[in-house]
């Protein structure tokens, strides 16, 4: 199958939603898309209604953009007949493999250990204070370790193609 519209369609996907999803790591450019000055006159409910509107939306958008950039590098390397390869790190397909398992426990972290203590921590899901805190570390940790493991994914995902094969 040489279709070179969904090469460009799996590569262009999954640069724009992992920018999407490691970029949250480091802005909030969904939560706060414009400046919007503080109002004095708008009541407390609403306010706290917006807010939880605007979370929502951003830790959505978040955590679906990192189903987009794991079905789109699967959808790579299945295209180009290396899936097999890359997840049974065979040959000179390892590098890339070690980055698709990488990703693969990134987004895994991200939905199920983050996303559940996160709920209680903003509020959606009824909790006590002490259980927010808990949730509070547990989310903070999780997100560290997505935060450390882009480095060796990016690594691995470039490494591919760019020059670790010399040493395989």
């Amino acid at each position: 199958m040489d279709m070179p519209i969904v090469d460009l369609f799996f590569r262009w996907f999954h640069l724009i939603f992992a920018l999407v999803w490691v970029g949250h790591n480091y802005a909030s450019f969904i939560q706060h898309p414009g400046f919007r000055p503080f109002n004095p006159q708008t009541s407390e409910q609403a306010r706290n209604a917006d807010m939880e509107q605007r979370m929502q939306r951003e830790h959505g958008t978040f955590r679906y953009a990192s189903i987009v950039v794991w079905c789109t590098g699967m959808g790579m390397l299945w295209y180009r007949g290396w899936l097999e390869g890359a997840l049974s790190l065979s040959g000179s397909l390892a590098p890339i493999g070690v980055g698709a398992w990488i990703g693969t426990l990134m987004m895994l972290n991200l939905w199920l250990i983050m996303w559940p203590h996160q709920k209680k921590v903003l509020g959606f899901v009824a909790a006590s204070d002490e259980e927010r805190v808990r949730c509070s570390r547990i989310t903070f940790l999780a997100s560290r370790t997505n935060t450390i493991l882009s480095v060796p994914l990016l690594f691995f995902m470039a490494a591919g193609s760019h020059g670790i094969n010399l040493w395989l």
